[in-house]
């Protein structure tokens, strides 16, 4: 039976925690209230580790920056690791921004491979639209 107040209504207390989940620790308090990166990511970037040391003696990993560093000992997308460790894609973007400020991870960005062809693409549009 839950603890309950004078007018038996749960304690706030028993909000926070869940029986198989454990306490729950909100996104912001993750991140610190920061929402953006100072790098931008995108979701198929991809992600390896360095097993350099921080380059600041100040920066002390959390368990959620060490979580991703874990998951990220392969190169593995962003999408990918951010399925992996279970926590929101912009919390996940944040802590990276953090790891790599501090040359813990590497990012390797997607965007600088070169795109299909426009035409390429209506092309193949076309004849499966044919079909």
């Amino acid at each position: 039976m839950t603890p309950r107040d004078c007018y038996g209504h749960e304690s706030p207390g028993d909000r926070w925690f869940g029986q198989e989940a454990g306490p729950v620790v909100r996104p912001y308090a993750v991140t610190k209230g920061r929402t953006h990166a100072a790098v931008s990511f995108g979701l198929i970037d991809v992600v390896v580790a360095t097993g350099e040391r921080p380059s600041s003696e100040y920066f002390r990993p959390g368990p959620e920056h060490r979580r991703i560093l874990s998951a990220c000992y392969r190169p593995v997308p962003l999408v990918d690791l951010t399925s992996e460790i279970d926590l929101p894609l912009g919390v996940v973007r944040v802590l990276l921004g953090d790891l790599a400020h501090e040359g813990l991870v590497r990012v390797v960005s997607a965007q600088r491979q070169q795109l299909p062809d426009q035409r390429l693409l209506r092309m193949v549009l076309d004849g499966l639209q044919s079909l």
